[in-house]
């Protein structure tokens, strides 16, 4: 088995799962419910009763998709051309996409995935209880053949082979004496998931919240949910998860965003002052690019071309310098 990959066949879960929470930025309740999918369903979500209140007439039915992308400012907003579904999609994403979960109906009952505790732990104590099922069908993989590069006013990222499955290397850079420079990588894999990342959470700047919350940002932000960053310390009592909670999380976001190319990379996903911006680019512009890469059924089968997927969505055109809520 190739190292970093669950299996060729693909997953679902073998039972239901409901977390219950706020919106980070909303500041609104949510249920968050995971359902079990057939076999090449992949990850959808269904934005029940636009008021809250479990009106069907309401619903609404997105592919996680990078098409599907309305936002990515402070995180990644789905939609369609009804305008955005669901907001801050990465971290259950995230938990799917680490633990190797292929088809799920993730159903959301507000405007927001509930933040929980600001990580992605929540949601893989809730695949946990769901259990994970093997289906009779094979995974397909997107091999990056060559490397691919997006980039603007000192950010830049860059997607390039790699054997082993998907690798994240991230570098952050905060003019803020408790975080500074901080860099990580790791080969993603369910047990390196739960180990290094599943428990790192978003963070904001104390001198930044005013200026969110006119924006009409961070409004369910508390130390529950944010590492909260002042001029000399973290505010939260536990202090920080990991040394370098903040760069971590930062690559929690990234296999979140990259979730959404419809199926597991194999490939190395190196970026520099990154945020939602820069991933939803780097990810086009793979997917723009039909020669840098292929569809595989297996990590080690022979390639199959792909055909008719959509022309590119745009350039890069925003820097990406890391959000202050990520």
């Amino acid at each position: 088995m190739t190292r970093g990959m669950q299996g060729a066949s693909q997953t679902t879960l073998r039972k239901a799962a409901t977390v219950a929470g706020i919106g980070v930025h909303s500041g609104s309740p949510a249920t968050l419910t995971l359902h079990p999918a057939e076999a090449n369903t992949g990850i959808v979500f269904l934005r029940t009763g636009r008021d809250g209140q479990g009106d069907r007439e309401g619903d609404r039915e997105l592919a996680a998709d990078y098409r599907a992308v309305t936002a990515t400012e402070f995180a990644t907003v789905l939609g369609d051309k009804s305008g955005p579904a669901v907001s801050t999609t990465e971290h259950v994403l995230a938990a799917l996409h680490g633990l190797g979960i292929d088809n799920v109906v993730v159903e959301v009952d507000g405007p927001e995935v509930p933040i929980m505790d600001g990580s992605a732990e929540p949601f893989v104590a809730a695949i946990d209880q769901a259990g994970v099922a093997t289906l009779a069908a094979p995974r397909r993989y997107i091999k990056v053949l060559r490397p691919v590069r997006v980039g603007k006013n000192g950010c830049h990222a860059e997607l390039r082979p790699y054997a082993r499955g998907l690798r994240i290397e991230a570098e952050i850079e905060f003019d803020h004496a408790l975080i500074g420079r901080q860099a990580f990588a790791i080969d993603v894999a369910p047990d390196s998931f739960r180990r290094e990342l599943a428990r790192a959470r978003t963070f904001g700047f104390m001198r930044d919240v005013a200026k969110l919350w006119s924006a009409g940002y961070a409004l369910g932000a508390s130390f529950e949910n944010t590492v909260v960053v002042a001029e000399s310390r973290v505010l939260n009592a536990e202090g920080v998860r990991f040394p370098d909670e903040f760069v971590r999380h930062k690559a929690v976001d990234a296999i979140g965003d990259l979730a959404l190319a419809g199926a597991p990379i194999l490939g190395a996903y190196h970026s520099v002052r990154g945020g939602h911006k820069l991933n939803h680019a780097m990810l086009t512009a793979l997917m723009a690019d039909r020669s840098a890469w292929i569809y595989v059924d297996t990590p080690e089968a022979p390639v199959r071309r792909l055909r008719g997927h959509a022309e590119p969505a745009g350039g890069f055109v925003t820097p990406a310098y890391g959000p202050d809520i990520s």
